[in-house]
């Protein structure tokens, strides 16, 4: 069931940038790539806990864009998202596929507001180095909101991205070996620097 609702996701995205592609007016496709840090539902709290390990939550992106329109567009994003947070001194890791589907509109010169829904496929989960198979849905949904700023071909945003859906894994403890089960959420919640290329 899990490999069947990622072929549908997976084909689903790659139809919207291929019609992306195809359209005539104002049209793009590229690549695109940046940083992602994770706050833990805090910003604030979270850069002065890691003032000292600067890229203690840093992560990475990469991946692929289509834009339709021009002054008011769409553009679905198909992206390898990985991710690291810190719980309690442990590092949290997520490695999974993002599907924004942003709708935006260009308000001053290069700069554009933008915001949408993003499909989120989990593909990996890991608590300092222990391997986390049972979250509660690999499948979920989030918001992306923020602004962007494109000239010609090239292009740099800046946005929010906070998960809908409560979404928790379990892990057993034995460090005391009490074998407590313990509960980290999955849910995201991180400021995204992009940049972008288009072809």
């Amino acid at each position: 069931m899990k490999n069947l609702k990622k072929a549908v996701f997976l084909s689903a995205l790659v139809s919207l940038i291929s019609y992306s592609i195809h359209a005539q007016d104002g049209s793009a496709f590229g690549f695109k790539g940046g940083l992602n840090y994770s706050a833990n539902g805090d910003y604030f709290e979270s850069i002065g806990d890691n003032a000292r390990n600067p890229d203690r939550n840093i992560g990475y992106h990469v991946g692929v864009f289509g834009k339709i329109g021009n002054a008011l567009y769409f553009r679905p994003e198909l992206v390898y998202t990985a991710t690291k947070s810190e719980y309690d001194s442990n590092d949290f890791q997520i490695k999974k596929i993002d599907a924004p589907l942003l709708v935006g509109l260009k308000v001053l010169g290069p700069f554009s507001v933008f915001a949408g829904p993003s499909l989120q496929y989990i593909l990996d989960t890991e608590f300092d180095g222990i391997n986390i198979d049972d979250v509660e849905d690999d499948f979920t949904v989030g918001l992306n909101f923020g602004i962007g700023f494109n000239l010609n071909k090239v292009g740099i945003d800046l946005r929010y991205e906070r998960g809908f859906n409560n979404n928790e894994a379990d892990f057993i403890d034995n460090n005391l070996g009490n074998g407590i089960v313990s509960r980290i959420d999955t849910r995201p919640d991180q400021l995204i620097l992009s940049l972008s290329i288009a072809l």
